[in-house]
């Protein structure tokens, strides 16, 4: 395990504060935590966070989300484990993770209209936004 660079919660308080109170509330959000906590998982395999893939993963099996589900989260477009909207949920935050190679095209935007509401679309991309936030904060300064 590595040294933590430098501690960024003390360094700049307010902003993580910011942060976490971003994350409390998307908590709260009629997404569900089982459907937040895989796209978060999702996100932090992409970026390659293992602080946050331990993190999300032991929360979704908290969550009674099944092992195997979680084995096959990487090969979700072959798996028929996911359902439709979780399907909507990760091409989206997917995209919007390695925003630079595709950007955030309709192909992939409109099919969220389907399962989710304009509030929820909302805090998905939150979410994404969030998670992303995190995964940058982990891996760089090494937590």
């Amino acid at each position: 395990m590595s040294q933590l660079r430098l501690p960024f919660h003390s360094l700049s308080p307010a902003a993580y504060q910011g942060l976490v109170a971003t994350n409390a509330a998307l908590a709260k959000s009629p997404l569900g935590l089982s459907l937040l906590e895989l796209v978060y998982l999702r996100i932090s395999q992409i970026n390659g966070c293992a602080f946050c893939l331990g993190k999300h993963s032991q929360t979704l099996r908290e969550c009674e989300v099944a092992q195997e589900k979680l084995d096959c989260l990487a090969g979700w477009r072959v798996s028929e484990l996911f359902s439709e909207r979780e399907r909507a949920a990760l091409a989206w935050v997917e995209t919007l993770t390695d925003i630079s190679q595709m950007g955030a095209p309709d192909a992939l935007f409109d099919p969220l209209k389907t399962y989710f509401s304009d509030a929820e679309i909302s805090d998905l991309t939150l979410a994404a936004a969030l998670m992303n936030a995190f995964n940058r904060l982990a891996v760089g300064m090494k937590l």
